[in-house]
């Protein structure tokens, strides 16, 4: 049988991890595929001191690869969407079969990318794309194909985790824990896609499209990041039983609609996402045949993602050994079965809340803000009050409300930031139950 020929788009840390990985376990990799797979030609503008390129033809135009006849797969993995949506769109055009880990590129592209790609009869993969060397894209689209997915949340960027973690551990603050973050080279120079949320909003509207069959719709996406987060914030989630993780949750809502929404939140410390740690993703998916499955496992890193990147070359290979290139489609539904639901604009989102007021030590005051919670129809599901500190006459007033409209939430936090008695902006995290 025909070997498949691969080509690499970028030799750096994920694009070096596939082409090692798969020159070391060749053996394997080929027998899972039922035929030799081989990369042929490499696209890089520069070397990699870690990748034994001798024998292979290297160009340091990348679009050579994607003309290069006898490519079958190109594997795509320089990163950004200018640049790479050209080059996948050149290799479609040449009916190669393309494989990616560019989260943001099939997040604001994907639409577009897969229409190309059905009219040339060739497929994109890219499981790796989300959670790294985790196979949540394919349990999605397979393993959890007889199900109504009902909702799923993600710890789904490892370096925000991280500084968490690091906060809740050892009180560190977070601009502290951001540095040690871009010196261990979890972060990135310019953090903003980790710690804002959009690299979280990227794989999640891929999860949630693939999850509910709708078209990726990445601009609806609300993103809130973790910058602001206090270790003061963390503890008070502790004492309460809680853990604040930065979640990307999507969940089916009674009208049609779909909630997209990436913010720090609270879970209770029982939950086994919980738990999850340092840099390791996690996702955690309720259908409403199986009920709730968790998938975790690293989320990034070079052979955790070269590991993602190859399962989807051995499965198109397998493919096109039995000239089925489109038996699943890319985001698990035909394009024709695709549904455009609505997405829930965040202030109508309902969840509980976690508040906390600076609030003036004198009688009445408490009250006040009890009152305004209750004319908004809130309840109050647990209160803190610490003693003030030497010196200081305002308190800390931690609150636990019950699930509530965001609108609601909203209209009520204004009313107790206008009261003379309270100080600062009140601080607001959302709180997930995930049971």
């Amino acid at each position: 049988m025909k070997p498949v020929n691969v080509g690499i788009c970028g030799l750096g840390t994920v694009g070096g991890g596939v082409f090692n990985v798969i020159n070391r376990n060749q053996i394997d990799i080929n027998a899972r595929a039922g035929r030799d797979i081989q990369i042929t030609h490499v696209g890089a503008r520069r070397d990699n001191p870690n990748c034994d390129t001798s024998g292979i033809k290297v160009s340091r135009d990348i679009f050579a690869v994607a003309e290069d006849p006898d490519i079958d797969i190109l594997v795509e993995t320089i990163g950004g969407t200018t640049v790479a949506k050209d080059l996948v769109l050149k290799a479609i055009a040449n009916g190669k079969h393309v494989v990616t880990a560019n989260k943001a590129l099939i997040a604001e592209f994907g639409n577009e990318l897969f229409s190309e790609a059905d009219k040339q009869g060739v497929t994109i993969s890219f499981e790796a794309a989300v959670a790294g060397g985790i196979p949540i894209i394919r349990a999605l689209k397979e393993g959890l194909a007889a199900n109504k997915i009902q909702w799923l949340a993600g710890i789904i960027n490892g370096t925000g985790n991280f500084i968490l973690t690091e906060m809740r551990d050892k009180q560190r603050e977070f601009a502290d824990v951001l540095k040690e973050a871009q010196e261990l080279g979890y972060a990135e120079a310019d953090p903003t896609f980790d710690v804002e949320g959009i690299d979280a909003a990227h794989k999640l509207v891929i999860l949630s499209s693939i999850a509910f069959g709708m078209p990726l719709q990445f601009t609806k996406v609300f993103a809130e990041g973790i910058s602001k987060i206090e270790p003061v914030d963390v503890s008070y989630a502790l004492e309460l039983g809680y853990q604040i993780k930065h979640l990307g949750i999507t969940r089916r809502r009674p009208n049609n609609g779909i909630e997209l929404r990436v913010h720090p939140t609270l879970i209770p410390k029982s939950r086994i996402i919980a738990n999850v740690d340092g840099v390791m993703n996690a996702v955690l998916v309720k259908g409403d045949a199986v009920g709730p499955t968790l998938y975790y496992g690293a989320g990034a890193g070079s052979e955790p993602t070269a590991s993602a990147v190859i399962s989807d070359v051995v499965s198109v290979s397998r493919n096109v050994a039995v000239a089925e290139s489109n038996s699943v489609p890319a985001l698990g539904f035909s394009s024709a079965n695709l549904c455009d639901y609505d997405v829930l604009p965040i202030e109508e989102t309902e969840t509980a809340y976690y508040m906390r007021i600076s609030a003036l030590d004198k009688p009445g005051v408490l009250s006040k803000v009890c009152q305004i919670l209750s004319d908004a129809g809130i309840s109050i599901e647990a209160l803190i009050q610490k003693e003030p500190l030497e010196g200081q006459d305002h308190v800390p007033v931690i609150l636990l409300t019950n699930r509530v409209i965001e609108k609601q939430i909203n209209a009520a936090i204004e009313k107790i930031e206008a009261l003379g008695s309270v100080q600062d902006k009140v601080v607001r995290i959302r709180v997930e139950s995930l049971g």
